[in-house]
């Protein structure tokens, strides 16, 4: 007997009175619900439907098992593109990265309340999905990174937009350490709304369900927003403390630097016993000389881009960085090869240029449309 494919996003209405709730669950838990263009286009699809049906006043998004919500993005097809075209055109490259983040810009945009229960491990992609949602939960398993420059890419699915937004430099402190971030990390920072302990999941989709809601969207992210409020209250006295928070000021001075060398100077004169800064400034010190640069000069040329303007930029650059070579050769040595050696281009970030930076934003699609330029701004 032929094994059935497993639906690698489940899609479900529940009824709640004479409207309904869409669940909407990553669905590949050995992966830890990394996405796959499949499944890019199946949530875009869906939700766009969701979002025309006036039966639907609700969607929750959320991830198969209890270890993750999206642990980012499959780029085991992205390498093997890379690998095939070897610096020239990659269209597959273009396809996907066009398609996420059609699919970010849709959740960011979307005019119905979408609920994202952020449990386990959120990083990348799953970052970028969970950061355009109206109503963002965080538990006491959440950890949540954003750690591209471990493999020669930089943050990306709408971080130059959130980045850029985080209070003082904690953005670009969060982007070249790809440190990690527990709930109350995430609350601080921006990338969450609410905190609940992840065994009040059940009681939270049967309370959406008797809810009285209206045909009025705007009333409906009141009702959605007064209910969190309430989860919340009993669950708060459990929330860990944030190291983020514990490190603020140090961190707005670690990265008060004229040069990205100097910032890692001063952080390896760190003295201190604490393991979550020691962790990411080892992280700062191994991650990718490019991709460390990228965030900054992102930070730098995002902020005061709308959101559209973020997803067009961030296309030029993603699909650079999987042409020019440093994208491809981390993916090689933290997932493909294993060895944890990867063979920059540079080999310190003093010895990165202007000229090298430059060349990321060079639109590599000459003088065809942007594929993202019907975004609305």
């Amino acid at each position: 007997m032929t094994e059935q494919k497993q639906n690698p996003v489940v899609f479900e209405l529940r009824s709640a009175g004479e409207k309904q709730i869409g669940f909407a669950t990553l669905n590949v838990e050995k992966s830890l619900n990394a996405l796959s263009l499949e499944m890019i286009d199946l949530l875009f699809d869906q939700l766009s439907a969701w979002q025309q049906d006036d039966r639907v006043v609700c969607v929750m998004l959320q991830g198969a098992g209890d270890k993750a919500f999206c642990a980012g993005g499959d780029i085991r097809k992205l390498y093997d593109s890379m690998c095939e075209t070897d610096g020239t055109e990659n269209q597959y490259a273009v396809d996907f990265f066009s398609q996420e983040y059609r699919l970010d810009y849709l959740v960011h945009s979307f005019t119905k309340p979408i609920i994202c229960w952020g449990q386990g491990i959120i990083m990348g992609g799953g970052v970028g999905l969970m950061a355009g949602a109206s109503h963002r939960i965080v538990t006491e398993s959440t950890r949540l990174a954003m750690p591209e420059i471990n493999i020669g890419l930089y943050p990306d699915v709408g971080g130059s937009w959130f980045l850029a937004r985080m209070p003082g430099k904690l953005g670009q402190f969060v982007g070249i350490t790809a440190c990690s971030l527990n709930a109350a990390d995430a609350l601080f920072a921006g990338f969450a709304d609410r905190y609940m302990n992840n065994s009040e999941y059940q009681e939270l989709c049967s309370a959406l369900t008797v809810q009285e809601w209206s045909n009025d969207a705007e009333v409906n992210h009141d009702l959605v927003s007064k209910l969190l409020r309430r989860f919340e209250k009993t669950s708060l006295h459990s929330m860990p403390a944030s190291p983020l928070r514990q490190h603020f000021d140090l961190i707005n001075n670690l990265m008060d630097h004229s040069t990205l060398q100097e910032s890692l100077d001063a952080c390896l004169k760190v003295s201190s016993d604490d393991r979550w800064l020691q962790r990411s400034i080892k992280s700062f010190a191994a991650g990718c000389p490019t991709s460390i640069h990228l965030v900054r000069e992102q930070i730098a040329r995002c902020r005061h881009l709308s959101l559209a303007q973020v997803f067009q930029q961030e296309l030029i650059v993603s699909v650079q960085c999987s042409a020019l070579g440093e994208f491809r050769e981390g993916v090689r040595a933290l997932l493909i090869d294993k060895d944890n050696q990867p063979h920059w281009r540079h080999n310190c970030l003093d010895d990165v240029d202007i000229p090298w930076i430059d060349s990321h934003y060079q639109v590599p699609w000459g003088e065809a449309p942007h594929p993202l330029e019907d975004l609305s701004n």
